[in-house]
């Protein structure tokens, strides 16, 4: 959308600090509770400065948007225009812009310039019962190899170093296009992208996972040992009511394969707390699970009961406050294993890319850290590093979810 505006002669900035534009497009989120609530937030605060004259114009797109239409038109009529998922041109139009086809593939980087998110496929063909995702994002839709290799170029001369792979389900890309799974065929073809020097893998589905993968994770030396793979649950009548199309044996079985073939692997996952239905049982049985597989990373939250979605049939009998409760609990059980993976870093050397400076600290990740949601490794200010730079670290001390150390050359 911001390399297409600023195509057609329009001065483009993501999150403005200024709030001195004339037109603001909120890009919206639908997915959960705390997103939408996000959402609307923002689309009240600058429907605000609207009435009081401060913006011209305001429009909303993306998922809350396609998901509530009808309801938002009725109550925000401050708002010129609402847009789903998939009318980009018709939002173009509506700022008396032309959709350059040409640019396909071309963006404006919103994150650091030297790491980007880079979306391989759009939508989701699998049943989740809790899953809203498909209502907006339809079914799953590949993006040609040749398309995904030609962006993560364009990336790459923009000064881009690391790509993190997403999509609502990655380990399903290709099957629409080339009638078989070849997600490792595309990471093979993104490792002879030259400046590109890491690439990691986000919101893996366990049900049917590419074993292949795992061979150019572990051969290939631009892949992080990292991956993350969203478990949802380890009940067997959790995973049956989730419609997660697997079991907690073969969960467990999948974990201990990825961690066999690839040494030294660093596993995210992100579970559900207060599914319908989930007993006492149920929820030891997760936090059973936890202790036993010491994630490397681990996110949980808390149900949120969805309209239209087939849990939505279910009834909501997890108490708001039990729900918390075991999402602490979990957490609670996440912070001590962390704290322990972290102290094995300890006089360890780690190649660390470094993103931003903050207080008296350089902060960057190693390669088994995503952005904004992960570990991530500190540096006094006192010694020097280069943003958007890979440096090697000597970890000197550790906290529950963060590493401390200095430059190896300043040792």
């Amino acid at each position: 959308m911001m390399a297409q505006l600023k195509a057609n002669a329009y001065d483009v900035v993501h999150e403005s600090a200024d709030d001195d534009a004339a037109i603001i497009i909120v890009n919206t989120c639908g997915f959960i509770d705390n997103a939408k609530e996000e959402s609307i937030n923002t689309i009240l605060r600058f429907a605000e400065a609207k009435e009081q004259g401060l913006i011209e114009k305001l429009y909303v797109t993306g998922c809350l948007s396609h998901r509530y239409k009808d309801e938002l038109e009725q109550e925000m009529p401050e708002v010129d225009a609402f847009f789903g998922t998939m009318e980009l041109p018709r939002l173009l139009k509506t700022l008396k812009a032309d959709y350059k086809h040409e640019l396909l593939g071309e963006r404006l980087l919103t994150t650091a310039n030297h790491t980007a998110f880079m979306k391989i496929s759009e939508g989701c063909n699998r049943p989740c019962a809790f899953c809203a995702i498909p209502l907006m994002r339809g079914k799953h839709v590949s993006k040609p190899r040749e398309q995904v290799v030609q962006e993560a170029r364009n990336l790459a001369a923009k000064g881009v170093k690391e790509l993190v792979l997403i999509a609502q389900d990655l380990t399903y890309y290709g099957l629409d296009l080339y009638e078989d799974r070849v997600l490792s065929k595309l990471l093979e073809d993104l490792c002879g992208v030259d400046g590109i020097e890491w690439i990691r893998l986000q919101y893996a589905y366990p049900s049917q996972f590419p074993i292949d993968v795992l061979a150019v994770i572990r051969d290939q030396p631009k892949i992080c040992r990292y991956l993350d793979m969203p478990l949802q649950h380890a009940s067997d009548p959790m995973l049956k009511a989730m419609r997660r199309g697997i079991t907690a044996k073969r969960t467990q079985e999948l974990l201990d394969t990825i961690r066999k073939e690839v040494p030294g692997i660093a596993l995210r996952t992100t579970l559900i707390s207060g599914f319908p239905g989930e007993t006492d049982q149920d929820h030891q049985d997760l936090l059973d699970f936890v202790r036993r597989n010491r994630f490397d990373r681990l996110g949980v939250f808390a149900y949120s009961h969805e309209e239209n979605t087939a849990a939505y049939n279910l009834e909501d009998d997890v108490p708001a406050e039990v729900k918390e409760e075991r999402v602490a609990e979990i957490m609670a059980v996440q912070q001590d294993i962390s704290a322990e993976i972290n102290e094995s870093r300890v006089g360890q050397t780690l190649k660390v890319l470094f993103d931003r400076k903050e207080g008296g600290y350089f902060i960057g990740r190693t390669e088994f850290d995503s952005p904004e949601v992960d570990n991530e490794v500190l540096v006094e200010a006192k010694h020097f590093v280069r943003l958007g730079d890979f440096a090697d670290i000597l970890i000197t001390s550790a906290a529950e979810f963060d590493l401390y150390g200095i430059p190896v050359n300043q040792a």
